[in-house]
Order: structure tokens, then sequence, then C-alpha cells
């Protein structure tokens, strides 16, 4: 009788694993971010191809910052990152793409909602 049981349970685990298994590969992959999915301008690609070596290029496009901020970001990330450094023509290229597409947010955004009340 226990025979039977742990066989069954055997069996019934082995299903399972499979009925999941096959799930998984029916599931719909997350659709990848192409540079053609944010703002055109020059040095798009550049910027595109140097972010998404270690994030998503969504998390870039919500920053907003200024260039020196941005410039700052790189730097930050190379020191603590590990980011490879950029040569000074692509780095000025990704500046110049971030700086304009995602420039620095007015100061209420920055801070999030402010209570109109306190002013």
């Amino acid at each position: 009788m226990i025979g039977r049981i742990r066989r069954a349970g055997l069996v019934l685990g082995a299903g399972l694993l499979f009925a999941a298994s096959s799930a998984l590969a029916q599931a719909p992959a997350p659709s990848e971010e192409t540079p053609e999915m944010f703002p055109a301008g020059p040095n798009r690609d550049e910027a595109f191809y140097a972010c998404i070596a270690c994030h998503n290029f969504k998390l870039v496009a919500a920053q907003g910052l200024s260039r020196e901020k941005w410039g700052e970001t790189l730097d930050w990330m190379v020191s603590k990152h590990n980011m490879p450094a950029l040569e000074a023509e692509e780095r000025g290229k990704v500046l110049t793409y971030l700086a304009e597409t995602f420039p620095a947010k007015a100061p209420a955004q920055q801070g999030g909602w402010k209570n109109p009340f306190l002013n």
C-alpha cells in the first residue's frame, strides 16, 4: 500500500513539474526595450546601449537631470558599480542625449507632491 502511495505521489509530482514547465514555456516573454521606444534625437543609440548594459532604459528616462548631474551619475557608476568608463567622444554624445532629452525636472517634480497651502 505504501509503495502505491509513493508511486502515485511521484507520478503526480512529475505531472505537476511537466505542467508547470509547459506553462512557463508558453508564457509570453517580457517585451525588450529598443532605442526606437524612446524620444528620437542625435546620439539616442549611443546613450541607449551605454545604459542598458546594466539596467533598463526606462529607469534612465525617469531621472531628469542636468548635464552636470548626468555626468556625476556616470562618474558614480564607474567608481562604485564598475561601469566601464566611456571614451570622451562617446561620453559627450551620451551626456548630450540625456541632458537634452531627459532634462532636470521642475523643483515641484523633484520632491514629489507639494502642498499648495503651505506656500
